[in-house]
């Protein structure tokens, strides 16, 4: 058996030699001087020789240690050389593929996909708030590691955010799991140790009389024409905010009094016909007349490629004097929803798909979808010409009908 005091006093020569010790383990020497651990054996009939590291950064006493585990995989039926190998190989692998890589193939998924840019603009947001797990191998990612990263984001009071969060990066370790990369979910683990924030509805103006009152203000905005009109068709049509400031001129026919919007800028990621009440059809012949040469309705300032920002009928609201508790752009579609139920002469189905909101049941929705088309387009009038009335100051007539039978 070889000595630590043997092994410093072995000395190069021209050529490689080896001095054994015990059980299959020797010291290669080579001609820089180099001392090489390697363990000699057989497998299947073939003689094999594993790696065990260099002297002195492996002692004698690391290097029989590593021969007897080698002898173990051996005594178990697995080759210690092929075993090293598989662990390097998964090494290599696990480094290369991180939480940020997997995230990013998973974003480019969702866009093949069809989801909204504004769906996947969030989600790259979201993986920058992830940073701290980004350049980590995802299949070692621990709960602690992803709750440390959603506590930061909490204690910043932005609870909603957090959830949000876990929720992406669950979708993200799923995606990793079913390609292969990752063999466990660390976010579905964390389901309850995040704040859920109280619910907070979109502030909406429902009283009839100050819905007048908020339509006579919009009339007199002295801000840009598009926004003006923004502002005024808002109302009528029932759409989100994002739905209405990304309108394009090809998804209005004049001729048919029908505005389509297309699937993916729908939040339920189905196509939306919108009937148009004289009103409208109105606003947007005026809207058409401002010559703006761009394939937007409601075009940004400073240029005619980008629509109007997310925020811009908010401030203009903000700017008429109505604060942010009291109503937003997300209100106008509160305000219809309320106001239509309380009429009593709708049925709450074709409210419901005027307001393009999600039906589970497909067979039952498309049903509805052409059942109250005719019920919608006589709706959408009587809205119109209702509103007219409010902002006239005129008498409320909602409680002039009767309810449905």
């Amino acid at each position: 058996m070889l000595t630590v005091v043997q092994i410093r006093a072995l000395k190069p020569v021209e050529r490689p030699y080896k001095v054994a010790d015990v059980d299959g383990l020797y010291l290669l020497v080579q001609p820089s001087g180099a001392l090489l651990w390697r363990f000699r054996y057989r497998c299947c009939g073939i003689e094999r020789k594993l790696s065990l590291g260099n002297f002195p950064e492996v002692s004698l006493v690391q290097a029989r240690r590593k021969r007897d585990e080698a002898k173990a995989e051996l005594d178990d039926g697995i080759d210690p050389v092929e075993e090293k190998r598989q662990r390097r190989l998964k090494a290599e692998l696990a480094a290369q593929t991180t939480f940020a890589l997997v995230a990013e193939e998973y974003i480019q998924k969702m866009e093949r996909e069809g989801r909204s840019p504004a769906t996947i603009k969030k989600a790259r947001w979201f993986l920058e708030l992830l940073d701290g797990i980004a350049k980590r191998p995802i299949a070692s990612v621990t709960p602690h590691e992803l709750l440390d990263v959603l506590k930061r984001v909490e204690r910043r009071g932005h609870h909603e955010t957090a959830l949000r969060l876990r929720s992406f990066a669950g979708r993200v370790f799923r995606y990793g799991f079913a390609t292969l990369r990752t063999e466990r979910n660390p976010a579905d683990i964390l389901r309850g140790a995040l704040t859920i924030p109280r619910v907070k509805h979109h502030a909406a103006i429902i009283e009839p009389k100050k819905v007048g009152e908020l339509l006579r203000a919009i009339d007199n905005y002295s801000g840009r024409p598009e926004t003006l009109h923004a502002l005024r068709i808002a109302p009528h049509v029932f759409l989100r905010p994002g739905e209405l400031r990304q309108a394009k001129w090809s998804e209005i026919d004049f001729a048919e009094k029908v505005w389509r919007v297309p699937a993916e800028r729908m939040k339920m990621k189905q196509p939306h016909a919108v009937p148009l009440s004289r009103q409208v059809l109105y606003l947007l012949q005026d809207l058409r007349s401002l010559a703006r040469d761009s394939e937007f309705l409601f075009p940004a300032l400073h240029t005619t490629k980008r629509p109007l920002s997310d925020n811009t009928l908010n401030v203009a609201l903000r700017r008429l004097g109505f604060e942010h508790d009291e109503m937003t752009s997300h209100g106008f579609r509160a305000m219809a929803s309320t106001l239509l139920n309380e009429s009593g002469l709708w049925h709450p189905d074709a409210i419901e798909r005027a307001l393009a909101h999600g039906q589970k049941d497909k067979v039952r929705a498309a049903y509805h979808r052409g059942a109250h088309w005719a019920e919608r387009v006589r709706m959408a009038q009587w809205w119109s010409d209702y509103l007219d009335q409010l902002r006239a100051g005129g008498e409320v007539i909602k409680g002039r009908f009767r309810k449905r039978a």
